[in-house]
């Protein structure tokens, strides 16, 4: 299962999505983004935002989900700069 560290990072750096532009404020940030960096819209999030959902529908035929949530993982380590 992918873990989220719930930093918020993915959900201020939204406008490098097409997909969510309509989520975009214009600094690129989630206008569901609370400030607790929890997304307000959680049960209904898009399905892009939703790791394990992505997984089922785009990539379970080209990769293990090993490899997508390792991939996911780096993804979240390049926006914390690690």
């Amino acid at each position: 299962m992918f873990f989220c560290t719930k930093c918020g990072l993915c959900c201020r750096n939204i406008d490098k999505i097409p997909e969510l532009a309509e989520f975009h404020k214009g600094d690129g940030v989630c206008i569901h983004l609370s400030d607790d960096n929890l997304c307000d819209i959680y049960s209904i999030r898009p399905d892009i935002c939703n790791v394990e959902k992505m997984f089922e529908l785009n990539y379970k035929a080209m990769m293990s989900k090993e490899e997508y949530e390792k991939m996911n993982m780096e993804g979240c380590r390049v926006l914390q700069g690690k």
